[in-house]
């Protein structure tokens, strides 16, 4: 069965700002400091899915820069713009689509472009195990990650207590999709042993997920199906302008997943971490003997904890512990580590106030 990759790459990246904006999200931004964190996620899957075999769906907004940056193994026409953000669950159905459209009932692994992965063996050898199971089962496959400490900013997946099958490795079947929790619910799902992180790597065939698009979100299914007949036509973009409006706002989390009762999960330990916010820079670089990372022309005294990122201007520091200092061209971020995943408040209010040209 033909394997395709499908990247979601069409967020603005609010928790990274000033770093990342909506035009230059965090996704065509060089973070690691090998390569853009979208190239870095192309290349990873390479050996399991042909590269060539990759569909990017994006914001149209985004879409010429992406197509001058990415891999030249992407083909430009399987880059999907959107001309509205419309949540996962209209990205992957338009992706699925596409695939079905042009190459039939394929097998679909659907990516997110800001992840961190530093066991990339130990990724693809759990990437082939869960290609071989949706091909095998046809059920909805995800994978999830052991979780090292009570995360507050990752969603959590509770799999049943015995194992579904145990080859080519366990599979569990998903008892339920747990939000954001707080702390304390966060340390008793870490402490139970039945939770793991919700890492948003799905991997199923399309002719699977579109039999749930059918099932549980028909009003989206039935609006987006006619795009079908207009792929690969100069009527395409033109007819996806005028559906998408319209378009129901849902993740594929709430919209299917959260419902279907054909969800499987199995455990990945690979060295992964969302780089959705500044705090997240722990998992690429080393903290010093102080604690902070600095990526920055900077000199402080008595600093501890902290995350400095700047570009060409000096930052200093006295006194301090446990801040974000981010420091861009035309801005500059201060705020607690603590208040990391609320980052995105400031972007949301900039809007209200009109300060568009600083999102």
């Amino acid at each position: 069965m033909n394997k395709f990759a499908t990247i979601l790459a069409g967020g603005g990246g609010t928790r990274f700002w000033p770093l990342s904006r909506q035009e230059l999200p965090k996704q065509l931004l060089n973070i690691s400091g090998n390569d853009i964190m979208l190239n870095d996620t192309i290349q990873r899957f390479n050996g399991v899915i042909p590269m060539e075999n990759t569909i990017v769906v994006t914001n149209r907004s985004q879409a010429v820069l992406l197509e001058s940056i990415m891999h030249t193994s992407v083909q430009p026409g399987n880059i999907l713009a959107e001309p509205v953000a419309k949540n996962t669950a209209a990205s992957i159905l338009l992706a699925a689509l596409f695939i079905e459209k042009h190459h039939g009932d394929s097998l679909m692994v659907v990516f997110p472009s800001d992840h961190h992965i530093t066991e990339e063996d130990k990724f693809k050898k759990t990437l082939d195990h869960a290609c071989q199971i949706a091909i095998e089962t046809g059920k909805l496959v995800t994978i999830g990650i052991k979780p090292t400490f009570p995360s507050t900013g990752y969603g959590y997946i509770s799999c049943q207590n015995e194992a579904f099958m145990s080859k080519p490795c366990s599979v569990y079947e998903v008892a339920e999709f747990v939000e954001k929790p707080n702390f304390a619910k966060a340390q008793s799902y870490l402490s139970s042993g039945h939770y793991l992180w919700n890492s948003g790597m799905f991997i199923w065939k399309t002719s699977s997920i579109l039999d749930n698009f059918k099932r549980f979100l028909p009003r989206l299914y039935k609006t987006m199906l006619p795009l079908m007949a207009y792929m690969g036509t100069s009527q395409e973009v033109k007819m996806i302008n005028a559906i998408y409006p319209s378009l129901q706002n849902i993740s594929i989390d709430y919209g299917i997943l959260e419902r279907c009762d054909e969800v499987v999960v199995i455990e990945g330990d690979f060295g992964w971490n969302d780089i959705g916010s500044w705090d997240a820079l722990g998992a690429i670089f080393p903290p010093d003997v102080d604690g902070n990372i600095v990526k920055a022309n900077y000199v402080g005294i008595e600093t501890r904890n902290s995350i400095i990122y700047g570009e060409k201007r000096l930052i200093t520091t006295l006194g301090i512990d446990g801040l974000i200092i981010a420091d861009t061209k035309d801005a500059l971020l201060i705020c607690s580590k603590e208040k990391a995943q609320d980052v995105k408040e400031i972007v949301a209010m900039l809007k209200e106030k009109g300060m568009l040209e600083y999102t």
